[in-house]
């Protein structure tokens, strides 16, 4: 089973969103669904980032990585380099 750390993005709010799943599809639809935290304050999420993990723990401990800097910078330039 593969694991994912995905970031997503509402133009909406103008905010980002990191998470970790085995299904990140299944995740989105959740998120724009059905879904009862942050990202239910908008509808208009998009998948902007991934990394693949062949392990639950490291897909969540890139997650917490990425959450402790706290830092839009960072994730703007993760997304950005994946471009190129």
């Amino acid at each position: 089973m593969r694991f994912y750390l995905y970031i997503l993005h509402s133009r909406q709010l103008n905010k980002y969103y990191v998470g970790h799943t085995s299904n990140i599809e299944e995740r989105l639809k959740s998120h724009l669904y059905n879904h009862l935290g942050f990202t239910s304050k908008a509808k208009d999420w998009v998948l902007v980032y991934s990394e693949e993990f062949s392990k639950k723990t490291d897909a969540q401990a890139r997650e917490l990585q990425i959450k402790k800097r706290k830092s839009r910078l960072m994730i703007e330039k993760l997304i950005e380099e994946k471009k190129v």
